[in-house]
């Protein structure tokens, strides 16, 4: 039986302190073996004498949770090392992103996710046909985020999704890489906008230096 597996991340929130909302679904076929990536990724922190923690975008960038203890250049090397890690998966992704002022509620905003995901996924319709299963990791951040998911890919694949609310991003490096996907998609709208910060810059550069060295990377493996 052949499985596909999509991870979901999102940032944002339906209310009033984030201007925008962004879900990353990152797609992968369970017959391509990730175990040895994952071990080199391993194998490159030890060496590299960092710790082996939860890769989680917006606490390595504010130095908040396991990264609070974490010197500013230890928090970079993290970055760094995840994207390269990141190049290596066999993985392909698929971000849907709003500026939530152009909705005049959140509803209205979750029907425009559902038909642009709805698109997507029939755009894609000879792949995605290959698989006998999908499976679905979203930690059930939203729960309406999870109904759309859910009615989406049903009514596009004409099969039941199964759902693992449970899919916590510590149990997962995959799950951590559609955060990392999610952050960087964030960090474009934000350069785009010019809205970037002293954060960014410390962390990605200018405008220029982050299109080339982080968000080219992550659009090469971003469905067509």
């Amino acid at each position: 039986m052949k499985e596909l597996s999509v991870f979901v991340d999102e940032s944002g929130e339906f209310g009033s302190s984030s201007k925008y909302y962004l879900v990353t679904l990152l797609f992968h076929d369970q017959s391509v073996d990730v175990a040895p990536i994952i071990a080199g990724h391993v194998q490159a922190l030890k060496q590299s004498s960092l710790d082996d923690v939860q890769f989680h975008m917006t606490p390595l960038l504010r130095g908040h949770e396991y990264y609070a203890s974490m010197e500013l250049g230890d928090r970079k090397r993290h970055l760094a090392r995840f994207l390269a890690f990141y190049r290596r998966l066999p993985v392909t992704t698929f971000t849907l992103s709003y500026t939530k002022s152009k909705f005049p509620d959140y509803k209205k905003m979750l029907l425009r996710m559902k038909r642009d995901l709805t698109v997507y996924l029939f755009d894609h319709l000879d792949y995605l046909q290959q698989f006998d299963r999908v499976k679905v990791y979203y930690d059930g951040g939203q729960h309406e985020v999870s109904e759309m998911l859910h009615a989406a890919i049903e009514y596009s694949l004409a099969r039941e999704a199964i759902m693992f609310r449970d899919a916590a991003p510590s149990d997962y490096r995959l799950a951590q890489a559609a955060d990392f996907v999610c952050g960087i998609e964030l960090a474009a709208l934000r350069y785009s906008s010019h809205e970037s910060t002293q954060t960014d810059a410390i962390f990605f550069g200018g405008s220029s230096a982050f299109k080339k060295n982080w968000l080219r990377h992550v659009r090469k493996k971003a469905a067509k």
